[in-house]
């Protein structure tokens, strides 16, 4: 486990890298996307930067486009990837303010996210198709991209779920957001030849194996069952989870997620021993190293970004309890009126 010393020591590595805006790029005076700048909040969250985390999600409110959605990149207020808006970036606003509020109990801020978060999630549902995937993205030039990922529909279920839950809070129907979800996990448990049609199949990649146990798409002995199966393709014991099957290369985020899937699948020891391995990888400044090229020794590539800290953070929480959203990616929590 890391210390307490360590854990305060990455949250501040994330205020460090925020800037003025409240932009969180992956590296101090860099780039950020919106996915990984809500990744990187929730860990200020969780760390007790709340003002700071509140900033990030208003600096997302600010530049939400017309449509609801975000575009790839951004610098600061600059566009720098103005080619496609992404689903699964668009959609993940809802889970980081949903955490955002279990965290803190901060009802008025809520209340001023709702409608920015309402607006994206209905860009990503108006992305729905008739067998119930998800479309990855508009591309700003050709238009609709008509192909699904595993993960990024997963990242969406959990996001549609937290949707809900902040209707309910209102007193709004959630049913909308219900809905597209129940069909969505439908699409991702029974119709797997509607994800990757168009481009070479993820399989290789970790996160199509665990991240529909870490969204709630797959529970029970289902997820247990999906854990075993691939466990030993991925897992490097005392070293991590591989990013990709066949590369020797552990990734520090993918590791943290996963310990967080483990959980959510009932399968805390090997949750723990998972994260328990990692504490290597912090670097003096409380940063963490992107991963680990076990094969050559040596932390690959050279970076340690925002994101990744987030994601400790997160795992972090869900194995300690030290928030009111340490159950938000172990357990499945839907509005009562869907009970």
């Amino acid at each position: 486990m890391i210390t307490k010393e360590s854990f305060e020591r990455t949250g501040r590595f994330i205020v460090r890298a925020q800037t003025a805006t409240g932009a969180i790029p992956w590296f101090e005076g860099g780039t950020l996307d919106p996915w990984d700048h809500v990744e990187a909040a929730m860990g200020l969250s969780v760390g007790g930067f709340h003002a700071e985390s509140e900033a990030a999600y208003l600096w997302l409110a600010q530049q939400q486009r017309v449509d609801g959605s975000w575009l790839a990149a951004y610098q600061n207020e600059a566009v720098v990837d103005g080619t496609r808006a992404e689903t699964n970036f668009v959609a993940y606003i809802a889970t980081g303010v949903w955490h955002h509020y279990l965290v803190t109990g901060n009802r008025a801020f809520l209340a001023k996210l709702w409608p920015t978060v309402k607006k994206a999630l209905e860009f990503v549902i108006d992305l729905q198709t008739p067998s119930g995937e998800i479309y990855w993205a508009v591309d700003t030039r050709t238009g609709i991209n008509k192909d699904a990922l595993i993960t990024g529909c997963s990242s969406i279920h959990k996001s549609l779920e937290c949707c809900a839950n902040i209707a309910e809070v209102f007193g709004e129907d959630s049913s909308v957001w219900l809905l597209s979800r129940e069909r969505l996990g439908v699409a991702i448990r029974h119709r797997p030849e509607r994800f990757d049609r168009t481009w070479e199949k993820k399989s290789c990649y970790a996160m199509d194996w665990f991240y529909p146990i870490l969204t709630g798409v797959v529970e029970g002995r289902d997820a247990t069952k999906r854990l075993e199966e691939r466990w030993d393709l991925f897992v490097e014991p005392g070293l991590g989870c591989r990013c990709v099957a066949q590369e020797p290369w552990v990734t520090t985020a993918e590791s943290c997620e996963l310990t967080m899937a483990c959980l959510a699948a009932d399968q805390p020891d090997k949750a723990l021993d998972l994260f328990r391995s990692l504490s290597r990888y912090q670097a003096e400044d409380g940063s963490w190293w992107t991963g680990y090229a076990f094969a050559d020794e040596v932390m690959w590539p050279d970076e340690r970004p925002t994101w990744t800290a987030g994601a400790v953070m997160l795992a972090a929480d869900a194995l300690e309890g030290l928030t009111g959203a340490s159950c938000l990616f172990t357990s499945i929590n839907l509005p009562s009126s869907a009970r």
